[in-house]
C-alpha cells in the first residue's frame, strides 16, 4: 500500500492525542522496531495495554507494522494535520518554517552589515520588509515546536 492508497482524510481524523505521540515517537527512528514496552516507558504511559491500543490503531490505519519478533516498525510516513510543517533531515523532524526565517534573518543581517541603516526610503522598507518577514516565521517556527509532541 502506498501513500497515495491510504486513506488521508481518514489517517487524519483518528491521528490526534495519543496515538500522534505514538507516531510522532515511532517517526523519530523511521528505522527502528521498538516493543509495546518500550514505547510505554519512553512515553510514560501508565500502562503496557495504552502503548498496544495505539500501536493497534496505527497498525489499522496501515502506518505501522509487526516484524518477526512482534515489534512495531514504521510502514508508512504520512503528512496529514501538523505533521504537514515538518520536513526530516536524518532523523530530526525540523519545521518548515524554519528554512525561511534563518533566510530572512540572514537577508536583513547581511543587509545591515553590508549598507548600515540610513534613514532614506529604501533601506527603512528593506529592514521593515525582511524584519517583520523574520519575526513572523521564528514565531510561527517556535509555535510549531512548542506545540510538537517532542
Amino acid at each position: 500500500m502506498s501513500g497515495s492508497e491510504l486513506d488521508l482524510a481518514n489517517i487524519e481524523s483518528k491521528l490526534r492525542g495519543k496515538t500522534l505521540l505514538v507516531y510522532w515517537y515511532l517517526l523519530r527512528s523511521p528505522k527502528s522496531s521498538f516493543s509495546v514496552r518500550e514505547v510505554q516507558r519512553a512515553l510514560g504511559f501508565s500502562s503496557p495495554s495504552i502503548a498496544m491500543h495505539h500501536l493497534s490503531k496505527l497498525q489499522e490505519l496501515g502506518l505501522v507494522k509487526k516484524n518477526e519478533f512482534n515489534e512495531y516498525i514504521l510502514a508508512h510516513e504520512v503528512k496529514v494535520g501538523t505533521l504537514r510543517f515538518f520536513t526530516r533531515i536524518g532523523r530530526y523532524l525540523v519545521p518548515r518554517f524554519l528554512f525561511y526565517s534563518i533566510f530572512f534573518s540572514t537577508m536583513v543581517i547581511t543587509y545591515l552589515l553590508l549598507y548600515g541603516i540610513s534613514f532614506d526610503v529604501q533601506s527603512i522598507l528593506t529592514v521593515l520588509v525582511g524584519g517583520t518577514a523574520s519575526i513572523i516565521f521564528w514565531f510561527e517556527t517556535f509555535k510549531l515546536l512548542r506545540d510538537n509532541p517532542f
